[in-house]
């Protein structure tokens, strides 16, 4: 499996495209990990990993979207997003995952990750908007690898993402990309409709086929105005998710991400953990997406000139919700304590920096639910690399060390894992 791996990645794409992996979100990648874990040592902060969400637009209305689609639109503009970037790079950061809303619809994405080129970006995007001549250009910078979107079947597609004739789309984004050798990926977001269909050999065998070089299966969270609770995975199903990705990984030569476990197969949460937080498109500094709440901006509103390292080091808000996260549980404290997390907000007096302006209503209204933490049932990574990757560059860098989360349990959250 390593070498067809190997094999794949050296006849599959374009090999000065394959350096700039290896280079940027590799050896220097792992570099920023490491200075994350010395600062952690020293009591200081500042995440090696930056999500940043540059647009809020996007051309679908998918089912459960927690970002405002539909309002005025609002953009990072390049001379922010510049100064973002040139600010975390002088910490040691070299990788940034862009989102929205749809990136591309951005006017100057490309243009603003061209001024870049000692980095790399990853954009999640449902790939409709890649042209071949936009996929030309992505492979001509060199430091860009697209993640797309694919939610399911042609008719699950339509209903997931709220438009007609979605997958063909994104297909020919997809075809576009490949067709001009781009180290690329394709993501799903797992919900009960989709599991089915996406979640099996015959799917990521045809990524294999096509030429796609990693996939990324996400776990659907109900958040939002409009959360479709009923789209959520059962606990069964979620384990049954973590057992097919820890499979596949040691069987098939295809890259397989995870954000929420690590090489022991213990859960943990990325935000809590401190190895990322997000910027949202109005600048606003949020613990991860799904958490719309914010005390600090990356802009210098009402005379705060402070710089982004002392922005992240200062924050109460930003700390205490790693704190308590940390404490509550290793998995996702928005799901499994939606209460503790709104009086965290409700303490700091974070703005609600959605458009809506109902994120505390809607955190109030939670059901509370399970989540990635599932105590006694952990499931090691079969796959040595992958293991130990994860033992020295994803792991919870000791901040849950000592917590006993069975104490700060929702009601009902731990027996519902059993």
């Amino acid at each position: 499996m390593l070498f067809a791996m190997a094999k794949r990645a050296l006849f599959e794409t374009d090999k000065r495209l394959l350096w700039k992996l290896a280079w940027n979100m590799g050896l220097k990648g792992m570099l920023s990990v490491e200075r994350h874990k010395s600062r952690l040592r020293r009591g200081e902060y500042f995440p090696p990993f930056l999500y940043v969400s540059i647009i809020n637009s996007c051309n679908l209305r998918c089912q459960g979207c927690w970002v405002d689609v539909a309002h005025k639109q609002e953009i990072i503009q390049p001379e922010a997003f510049h100064k973002l970037v040139r600010e975390a790079k002088s910490m040691g950061n070299v990788f940034f995952g862009i989102v929205g809303g749809e990136p591309f619809m951005h006017p100057k994405l490309l243009d603003m990750l061209a001024e870049h080129p000692d980095c790399y970006f990853q954009i999640f995007t449902n790939g409709h908007f890649i042209t071949d001549e936009k996929a030309k250009r992505l492979r001509q910078l060199g430091n860009v690898t697209p993640l797309i979107s694919v939610e399911g079947t042609e008719i699950i597609s339509d209903q997931r993402r709220g438009r007609l004739n979605v997958l063909s789309k994104t297909m020919e984004g997809l075809n576009n990309c490949l067709k001009n050798n781009l180290l690329t990926g394709v993501c799903t977001s797992l919900c009960r409709t989709n599991i089915d269909d996406l979640l099996t050999d015959k799917w990521v065998d045809r990524l294999i086929e096509m030429g796609v070089l990693y996939t990324w299966f996400h776990v659907y969270r109900p958040m939002g105005p409009n959360p479709n609770p009923d789209m959520c995975l059962t606990p069964e199903q979620a384990r049954r998710a973590r057992e097919f990705v820890v499979n596949t990984r040691a069987k098939k030569p295809i890259i397989i991400v995870d954000a929420y476990y690590d090489g022991e197969g213990k859960a943990l949460c990325p935000a809590a953990t401190g190895i990322s937080h997000h910027i949202n498109p109005w600048g606003d500094i949020e613990p991860c997406p799904i958490v719309q709440f914010s005390t600090e901006s990356i802009h210098s509103k009402n005379g705060d000139q402070r710089t982004l390292r002392q922005k992240f080091k200062q924050s109460a808000f930003l700390k205490e919700f790693r704190e308590l996260s940390q404490e509550t549980t290793r998995g996702c404290i928005v799901l499994e304590r939606p209460d503790l997390l709104k009086a965290l907000v409700e303490k700091h007096k974070a703005t609600d920096v959605t458009a809506r302006q109902t994120a505390l209503e809607e955190l109030g209204a939670m059901t509370v639910r399970t989540s990635q933490y599932a105590p006694g049932k952990e499931m090691p990574e079969k796959n040595i690399l992958y293991r130990i990757a994860k033992r020295f560059w994803f792991n919870d860098f000791g901040v849950y060390k000592g917590r006993d989360h069975s104490k700060t349990a929702a009601p009902g959250v731990l027996a519902g894992r059993q």
